[in-house]
């Protein structure tokens, strides 16, 4: 027994050490690439008080960590392209992170689309073989989905090879290397993208409650979140998956078919479609690090309330830009693609709403802008394998805006109608070198209707560069046209640089998703 206070102390002494050490966020690794042109802002925890040194590129600050034993410290920005360099990092420990770059950083998010890795899109084996790119660097971030905002997340900073490429995101990947190729500049890609999710899942909680638009969605997540219980559905689980293991072995011993297992339950309440639950597990921890930019690829999951889009979509965006303090940073998204069945007659279409909503978040937020892809997407595959056509057209949009390039980067875009006789004209901006078709010369794809808002089928003809002529005879006095308005549209219309019209529509009429909130 004379030996266990010495023991004891012993103990503690090693311990106080190990509590006190200075920890810094997994975004901070070997290999990370920092946004040239911004402070170096990096964060982590430490013992309560403890002074902390940040030092890089001859550059040095000191901070303390607070109550809560969390500590922030910015240095001045760098040149872009130099280094590699060395983050150190002192308290009472020391930590030493090397082969830091200096250039373009951007995040890579939305839902399954985006997450859809190198090694399922077109041609992998070939992207893989030739993915030897020690200027780029790729970090991911684990899906955690809570209420509660995290600080911190598993995953660390590699350079691009054969092997790492493949299960990160595709589209994020084409555009970083159309980059790194352009700009002779490292480029640092952070993939947080999560398959299915929600756009409420992306903001947080209180600033959804304090727009007041979005009571009923709240109250349906509120109403669950009292009445599931996620133990009680494993332990039915338990007993369904005993009784299974029976059935199977039976069906086996007596050569039948063995029937499907049973799947586990799914934690709604932990899941990517609550709201707040992704801004605050997988966005969360890296809000503040220096980027130039996000792209942004997801919609899917909010067809089916699509004019809630409308302002759902910009709250996200501006909520994003307003957390992150580092003013309107450029946010770039991919416009839905073609998906289902082609339906011969014109008709309502939640992801022509869709569509419609995400256009409009261009005219509602500066630095914004869209890839519209409704010629590559695949009628009975709602992740079209072909990323690396979305990768250029989100990228033409970051190299002409962020980086000055002289290129053509966005599609036409509806602008004026006027109505003549019998026929209604179409004025396009953003046409490029001039409007054109794809595959045929017939304009395909425009539906023309009269008061009675009963949309047809419609001829049209390009007029000019940037004009379009349609009509039909069963209109004779037409009031709205429709382009491209459908789940899958008929749709050829194009500038000469094969960037797709814009799809719209000129009236104003009631749409299927309108009222629907949850």
């Amino acid at each position: 027994m004379k030996n266990t206070v010495p023991l004891l102390i012993m103990a503690c002494c090693l311990a106080s050490p190990i509590q006190a050490e200075v920890t810094v966020s997994s975004l901070f690794t070997d290999h990370m690439v920092l946004q040239h042109g911004k402070p170096v802002v990096v964060w982590g925890t430490a013992q309560k008080g403890e002074a902390v040194s940040v030092s890089i590129a001859g550059n040095s600050v000191s901070t303390r960590a607070d109550a809560q034993g969390h500590w922030k410290a910015s240095l001045p920005a760098l040149e872009p392209n130099s280094g590699p360099h060395q983050l150190v990092l002192e308290g009472k420990n020391r930590i030493t992170i090397s082969d830091v770059l200096v250039g373009e950083v951007w995040i890579c998010s939305g839902q399954s689309n985006m997450a859809f890795s190198v090694a399922a899109a077109n041609d992998p084996d070939l992207e893989s073989l030739s993915a030897n790119y020690p200027g780029i660097r790729i970090i991911s971030v684990p899906q955690v989905g809570t209420q509660q905002p995290q600080d911190n997340f598993q995953g660390s900073w590699e350079t691009v090879t054969p092997e790492s490429v493949k299960n990160f995101s595709a589209v994020g990947y084409f555009f970083g290397r159309q980059l790194h190729q352009t700009l002779e500049m490292p480029i640092g890609l952070i993939d947080n993208a999560w398959g299915g999710s929600a756009c409420e899942a992306w903001i947080p909680r209180r600033v959804l409650e304090e727009t007041g638009q979005y009571g009923e969605l709240l109250e349906k997540w509120d109403t669950l979140a009292a009445s599931y219980d996620h133990e009680a559905e494993v332990a039915k689980f338990q007993e369904r998956l005993t009784a299974w293991q029976v059935k199977a072995k039976e069906a086996r011993d007596a050569g039948k078919t063995v029937p499907r297992r049973p799947r586990p339950p799914r934690n709604q309440l932990a899941g990517q479609h609550r709201p707040a639950n992704l801004y605050n597990g997988v966005l969360n921890p890296v809000i503040g690090y220096g980027i130039r930019g996000a792209i942004w690829y997801q919609g899917e999951s909010n067809s089916g309330r699509a004019h809630q889009y409308r302002d759902l979509f910009p709250l996200m965006i501006d909520t994003w830009r307003k957390k992150w303090g580092q003013g309107d940073f450029s946010f770039y998204w991919v416009s839905l693609a073609d998906f289902q069945d082609e339906v011969t007659e014109p008709a309502g279409s939640n992801w022509a709403e869709l569509r419609e909503a995400q256009t409009m978040t261009m005219s509602k937020l500066p630095n914004t802008g869209e890839a519209i892809i409704t010629d590559l997407g695949e009628s009975h595959d709602i992740h079209p394998r072909n990323k690396q056509d979305v990768a250029k057209r989100l990228v033409r949009w970051a190299l002409a805006r962020d980086y000055g390039y002289e290129i053509v980067f966005r599609s036409p875009l509806y602008q004026s109608h006027e109505v003549k006789g019998n026929r209604i004209l179409v004025t396009f901006e953003h046409v490029g070198g001039g409007l054109d078709t794809h595959d045929v010369r017939q304009v395909r794809g425009f539906a023309i209707a009269g008061e009675d808002q009963k949309f047809v089928n419609a001829e049209a003809r390009i007029v000019g560069t940037n004009q379009v002529e349609i009509w039909s005879d069963a209109v004779t006095d037409p009031v709205a046209v429709r382009y491209a308005w459908a789940q899958n549209p008929v749709c050829n219309l194009q500038n000469r640089e094969h960037l797709p019209a814009t799809p719209f529509r000129t009236d104003r009429w009631k749409g299927i998703t309108e009222g629907i909130a949850k």
